[in-house]
């Protein structure tokens, strides 16, 4: 099963800088399988039981206390949870307001004591509008000086450890996990494997072949064959 590990605080204001090849190495050392890193922030996916082991999440820490020589926040969800949370549509019609930034905060536990919803910090214009299961979803205004208030430290006064991410960035780590796990099953079926009782010399002269289109290609059209815009 797919599982996201959500690091907290990790390359924010020269904090914690790590590169992520670093990370992905500290991730594998410890034993997981498929590691990959999405963005700079901190979000590891990587395979694993269903129900991440014990002695994994042991070996995790202590590769992490190694790379950073502190135990960093972690709080992991498999990428299941992360489509269920997408689903419920926990922002509703806040999604498309420009004026508002939507977080949610990852909790590596819920609260001993649930709050009374919502929560509203005035000085920061933050609200905690809903918590399902360990995730909270927050909205944050602008406030009078410009800027929006971050919401991790709120979270934290629950007494649990937390890191938030942006909205978008959930949505797109999903999408990454999911492209990931597809291109994965492709790779493993039939078609992605190709012959397995082709020789060495075919699949090179397979590769020359497809060498040979591309470049067949880029003279018909003038250009790049299959070339593709960078998104933003």
């Amino acid at each position: 099963m797919t599982h996201v590990a959500f690091l907290r605080a990790i390359n924010v204001g020269g904090r914690a800088v790590v590169k992520m090849s670093a990370l992905k190495t500290a991730f594998e050392r410890a034993g997981c399988r498929n590691v990959r890193t999405f963005i700079a922030s901190g979000n590891v996916l990587f395979e694993a039981p269903a129900k991440l082991p014990a002695p994994l999440r042991a070996a995790i820490a202590r590769e992490l206390v190694k790379l950073f020589g502190t135990m960093p926040g972690v709080c992991y969800r498999t990428l299941d949870e992360i489509h269920a949370l997408i689903a419920t549509n926990p922002f509703g019609a806040q999604t498309s307001d420009k004026a508002v930034k939507l977080y949610v905060a990852f909790m590596d536990r819920l609260p001993a004591q649930l709050p009374a919803l919502p929560i509203q910090v005035e000085k920061e214009l933050i609200e905690i509008t809903l918590i399902r299961a360990a995730d909270m979803m927050i909205v944050s205004r602008r406030k009078p000086n410009g800027m929006y208030g971050f919401p991790n430290a709120c979270v934290e006064q629950l007494g649990v450890v937390a890191t938030t991410r942006n909205w978008n960035t959930v949505i797109r780590v999903a999408a990454f996990g999911r492209k990931d796990d597809s291109e994965g099953a492709a790779s493993a079926s039939p078609q992605g494997r190709g012959d397995p009782n082709a020789s060495p010399c075919s699949a090179t002269q397979s590769r020359r072949g497809d060498r040979a289109a591309m470049t067949s290609g880029r003279a018909a059209t003038g250009g790049r064959a299959g070339s593709r815009s960078r998104a933003s």
